[in-house]
């Protein structure tokens, strides 16, 4: 059985989307599926305004789409979620809300508190499936990080070798400086002993 997960995501500058995504039965990853823009969304169906049901129908300007929240309660903070969301940012034609609750059109103080918790319980999720998809890939992670810990490594020693022979070469090259002054001083007296 594949899971229909609904979502509202946002980007900078105020550009809106809905998106659509699955979960399909042994996978811990979400697919994407379908994605329009705020704009486009013309009505939410929320299929009977007088029980709570995880079902609800969207219609966009070129599409209908039915979609099944995991649950009624879902279904409900994704609603309040979309109608605060076309209130504040669709100036221009807003979409049609029928058959929804009356107590999810309200302006209730408690939906920006619900919205926060439900965005809050989205970001568990996510990263709960995020560790899952890491503990799946561990493998293939710890050979990559095997190899650059041994590039980096690989790369330290050399450079750790290359300064201990431009520490030998600096040694020999003052030990060189060295000869030659004392062997200017003594061609030096040399000189200045013939000379007289």
């Amino acid at each position: 059985m594949e899971q229909e997960v609904a979502c509202v995501t946002n980007k900078k500058p105020s550009q809106l989307s809905i998106t659509k995504v699955k979960q399909f039965p042994g996978s811990s990853a979400f697919t994407k599926r379908s994605q329009w823009t705020i704009d486009q969304l013309r009505q939410i169906n929320g299929i009977d305004p007088n029980r709570d049901c995880p079902e609800f129908d969207l219609m966009f300007d070129n599409a209908f789409d039915q979609w099944a929240a995991s649950s009624a309660g879902e279904k409900c903070t994704f609603v309040q979620i979309l109608h605060h969301t076309c209130q504040r940012h669709t100036p221009a034609r807003k979409p049609e809300f029928v058959n929804c609750q009356a107590k999810l059109m309200g302006e209730d103080p408690d939906v920006v508190v619900r919205c926060r918790g439900f965005l809050s319980k989205m970001r568990k999720e996510l990263v709960v499936h995020r560790e899952q998809a890491l503990r799946q890939g561990n493998s293939i992670l710890h050979t990559a990080a095997d190899s650059v810990t041994s590039a980096v490594q690989k790369a330290s020693q050399a450079l750790n070798e290359r300064g201990e022979r431009l520490g030998r070469a600096e040694d020999k090259t003052a030990d060189m400086k060295n000869s030659a002054e004392q062997f200017a001083v003594t061609a030096h007296k040399l000189a200045m002993k013939h000379k007289c």
